[in-house]
């Protein structure tokens, strides 16, 4: 039995993303497509998750079409299918004991034309994606992260994309809206030092990185605590 703890906030070093800024730079403001820049997130969400749920272990998926876990209680890492009330999805990390009880997915655009043509059809897929997973599983916590360098984002598409994130980051209980998601972060980086702008968003912004864990466990604590695997019948 897997003793519940405290969700540690997600953090990502400089040292990690300093890599994927001099290959921004190199390549012209932009990242080559297989430079998978959001597997450094889905990596420290999935661990944190793993804490918080007891330390379990964290595992990649049997493969990218597996309806089931590797182990008995595990988060894994990495395409996870998971079938849901609109269509099939694969989600970065995920967790499944009984169903899916935490979906989540990272999103990243990497120049300054993708942020201008895709960040309006990204926040059509964060809500079919919140859909998704809702209608068939209305209790799962389903997050996501949304990752921007710096100089990819003017300063009114900032404030556009803050606000409709804000909006889709409010499914506090399972009566609400299925294409709200129970925690959303917004994380905007400097290619030339690997730092997160710790400016943006505004410091009692819900999309603050620090407070993503925080509003998962609530969620998660609020539907499952006491219930197996993290008590005995």
């Amino acid at each position: 039995m897997a003793i519940l703890s405290s969700m540690p906030p997600v953090v990502v070093e400089p040292a990690e993303l300093l890599p994927f800024g001099q290959q921004w730079t190199a390549n012209g403001s932009r990242l080559a497509r297989n430079l998978h820049l959001g597997q450094v997130f889905d990596r420290a969400v999935g661990h944190a998750l793993a804490t918080m749920l007891g330390g379990i272990p964290v595992v990649p998926p049997i493969n990218s079409n597996a309806l089931v876990a590797p182990e008995v209680d595990c988060v894994e890492v990495g395409p996870t299918r998971i079938i849901g009330g609109i269509r099939a999805q694969n989600f970065d990390v995920c967790y499944r004991p009984d169903g899916i009880r935490f979906a989540f997915d990272s999103k990243t655009l990497n120049d300054t034309k993708s942020v201008g043509k895709n960040y309006q059809n990204m926040i059509n897929d964060l809500s079919t994606e919140a859909t998704t997973v809702h209608t068939r599983f209305p209790y799962a916590v389903v997050g996501f992260m949304v990752v921007i360098p710096k100089p990819c984002l003017s300063g009114s598409q900032r404030s556009v994309l803050i606000r409709t994130l804000d909006r889709l980051a409010r499914r506090v209980n399972v009566a609400n809206l299925f294409h709200l998601a129970e925690a959303i972060a917004l994380v905007v980086w400097n290619p030339e030092t690997g730092k997160i702008d710790a400016d943006v968003p505004y410091q009692q912004s819900r999309l603050r990185l620090e407070k993503f864990s925080g509003f998962v466990e609530t969620a998660y604590l609020s539907r499952y605590e006491g219930f197996p695997p993290h008590a005995e019948d």
